[in-house]
């Protein structure tokens, strides 16, 4: 589906246009043109390659999708994948932005998400002092744009992760914590996914050999690779600190078994001592002394009862009860 389709010339909006008027516009001086599709059809996206002369490489990369994040380059073309990461219902959906960047053009391709980039159109036609350096800017702006909104999803996973944190040594809650734990790491991963192969791509782009179309914006490209950077980083604190929860509470699961253990160690051993004592005067041997006595009987119950009941001291202050 067509989201816009827009001319500029020297930083400035020209006019919306149709698809079928791009070729037009390619060829005027110090003009580019900007178009934005949302799960574009293969029939769009060859619309789209024969308007701009995509690299038919790119173009299947696109029309496949599910692409890790990543920068490539051919001939005087830049294809970007990126990550859309949003919440939805408690979980963490990935949708994806294909991007094409030649000398007079740039086209968006937004791919299962709901998330959109009218903003960035708006901050970029308010600074015609910047969107005049052309499309590369643009990919600099979008690219922006897509990791700005990672950070309310790291810092969302870190409040998660304290909270947890508070709940750890609560009694009873380890089994809990766990497979929040578990949910909170797959976040963790999901979102490790979207940034670590952005920062590596990033990185092409104002670094070493720049790409001709990005080389008027790469010390934009470095500000992004360095929110990248702080991203990654995060992400792993995160995720370590989640690896020593989850320990710890496989250590709380571990000594609430053994309390358990413990306790049913020490009514075994009551119970064994009067079972024992049961045992040793319940034996039908002729020649039993206590057998013919008058008080044999409350005196076994009494034998018994105190035994139990040393043993019950015993175990109690040895805290196994």
């Amino acid at each position: 589906m067509l989201i816009n389709c827009t001319a500029y010339q020297h930083g400035r909006k020209l006019a919306d246009l149709p698809i079928s008027e791009i070729s037009s516009y390619l060829h005027k001086q110090d003009c580019f043109v900007w178009v934005a599709l949302k799960d574009a059809t293969p029939d769009e996206m060859a619309q789209m390659k024969a308007a701009f002369g995509l690299h038919e490489l790119a173009v299947e990369d696109a029309n496949h999708g599910h692409q890790r994040p990543k920068v490539e380059e051919y001939d005087d073309e830049v294809f970007a994948v990126m990550h859309l990461v949003e919440e939805q219902e408690g979980k963490l959906a990935v949708g994806e932005v294909h991007t094409f960047v030649g000398r007079n053009y740039i086209l968006s391709v937004r791919n299962r998400s709901q998330q959109n980039f009218l903003g960035v159109r708006a901050r970029c036609e308010r600074e015609p002092k910047m969107l005049v350096k052309g499309p590369g800017y643009v990919l600099y702006a979008l690219m922006d744009a897509v990791v700005d909104r990672y950070f309310p999803l790291i810092e969302k996973l870190e409040t998660d992760l304290e909270a947890m944190e508070e709940r750890i040594f609560t009694k009873g809650a380890a089994p809990t914590n766990i497979r929040r734990l578990y949910r909170l790491k797959r976040k963790v991963t999901l979102l490790k996914h979207a940034v670590t192969p952005l920062m590596e791509a990033a990185g092409k782009l104002h670094s070493g050999r720049v790409p001709e179309v990005c080389s008027n914006s790469r010390h934009y490209f470095r500000d992004v690779y360095d929110h990248l950077t702080r991203l990654n980083a995060s992400l792993d604190s995160i995720r370590d600190t989640i690896g020593t929860a989850i320990q710890v509470n496989l250590s709380m699961v571990t000594i609430d078994q053994t309390e358990v253990s413990k306790r049913l160690a020490a009514w075994a051993g009551i119970f064994a001592v009067a079972t024992a004592l049961a045992g040793i005067w319940g034996m039908n041997f002729s020649h039993m002394p206590e057998l013919q006595w008058e008080y044999g009987y409350p005196a076994a119950l009494i034998a018994i009862v105190l035994a139990s009941a040393v043993l019950y001291w015993q175990f109690k202050r040895a805290k196994w009860l």
